[in-house]
């Protein structure tokens, strides 16, 4: 069997704002503000994700990375062979990787001739990674930022993973152009989505690990949207309602006539408005002191959407929604709602979960019900490509 030669990069600080509502991580004040803010650094956890898949196969992968927290630190964690084909000043002077850095690991490792650079971080990211790539030079992204519109990442890091496994392997891949896409963050935090494209690169077409370029529709039928928030209306009482992301959640916060945060998450109890655009940790500590003053565990409801073409629930636009949030209130009182027009335009492929923990990806798989209209839900499955 053919030894492999995997490229590999790592923004450190890809996504870094999200779970700070900061909408995004580009630019030095940005991820500099995040930090002060609390947040932690993800990007790598999530590239290990997609190595971890690797694993029974590191014998035959050499990977060809940079030093520190953009590569090296994470494959040799895991054990994996690991050539260290650029050097970058932030990891010794203890700050994050630039723009610049991320292009030159680009160029260095064309010049290595990896069979396949998998790179980890958001649509900068994928940016970055666009403006140095040559004709047919093949790339396949792990999701880990707080913007994912192009069309050159898996749906998952487990995913990510596994594409590369299916090549290792020599299996027949068929590869294909996709989209880069990136908005303009500015405009993002005020609510508004410009996306625009900036090019496309080669990426491994295993359809039911890529994701697709989002399509940026919005549900127009007014009456369904008016059914659903009436339906979670009726359910609220005396309980904490977490509110999450999207214009389908959007229409619960209109009907009850509250400021939304269309691209954050709010708090709402016995209908009123607590608190708004709340970031991850004032979040936990909300739950917390909600369920402890009630003496009960479920008195937190979690009301969020299907995000983007894809079917992502979790891990798309709402990563304040962290993995101890998301166990603090439970999966039995997770609302999910959606039209049924959304769902059908999913062609019958499951909702995704993408929390960047595994075993919580899969204790969240399974079916759930969708409010899909006032008393009316479904069944609909959910999964997290590459794990189920």
């Amino acid at each position: 069997m053919k030894h492999f030669k995997l490229g590999f990069l790592v923004n450190p600080l890809a996504g870094i704002g999200g779970s700070v509502a900061l909408k995004g991580s580009d630019g030095a004040h940005t991820a500099a503000k995040a930090l002060a803010l609390g947040a932690q650094p993800k990007a790598n956890l999530r590239a290990k994700l997609a190595l971890e898949v690797l694993l029974p196969y590191k014998d035959k992968i050499t990977i060809y990375t940079a030093n520190g927290d953009m590569g090296e630190d994470s494959a040799k964690d895991l054990g994996f062979n690991v050539e260290v084909v650029y050097h970058y000043k932030g990891a010794s002077e203890g700050r994050g990787s630039t723009a610049q850095d991320s292009e030159q690991l680009v160029q260095a490792l064309q010049q290595q001739g990896v069979d396949l650079l998998l790179f980890a971080g958001g649509d900068g990211t994928a940016r970055n990674v666009s403006h140095q790539v040559d004709g047919y030079f093949p790339v396949l992204g792990i999701p880990a930022g707080c913007k994912i519109h192009s069309g050159v990442y898996a749906l998952t890091p487990t995913a990510a993973g596994r594409v590369v496994e299916l090549m290792v392997n020599n299996e027949l891949v068929s590869f294909q152009q996709a989209d880069v896409m990136d908005i303009d963050e500015a405009a993002f935090r005020t609510g508004v989505v410009k996306a625009r494209r900036y090019g496309e690169m080669q990426i491994p077409s295993e359809l039911q690990y890529i994701q697709a370029v989002k399509s940026g529709g919005k549900e127009t039928d007014e009456m369904v949207l008016m059914d659903i928030a009436a339906h979670v209306i009726e359910l609220m009482d005396e309980e904490l309602f977490v509110i999450g992301s999207g214009s389908t959640v959007a229409a619960v916060m209109e009907e009850l006539t509250l400021t939304n945060t269309l691209l954050g998450v709010d708090l709402v109890k016995e209908q009123d408005l607590v608190a708004t655009d709340v970031i991850e940790a004032d979040l936990y500590q909300a739950i917390s002191d909600s369920q402890k003053q009630n003496k009960n565990p479920n008195q937190v409801k979690l009301v969020l959407t299907v995000i983007g073409g894809q079917g992502h629930i979790f891990g798309r636009g709402n990563q304040q929604l962290s993995p101890r949030v998301i166990r603090a209130i439970g999966k039995d009182n997770i609302i999910v709602v959606a039209s049924k027009t959304k769902l059908q335009a999913l062609n019958q492929r499951p909702l995704i979960v993408d929390t960047g923990d595994k075993q919580l990806d899969l204790e969240l798989s399974g079916f759930i019900p969708v409010v899909t209209g006032f008393h009316d839900q479904v069944l609909y499955p959910v999964a997290s490509p590459g794990l189920n």
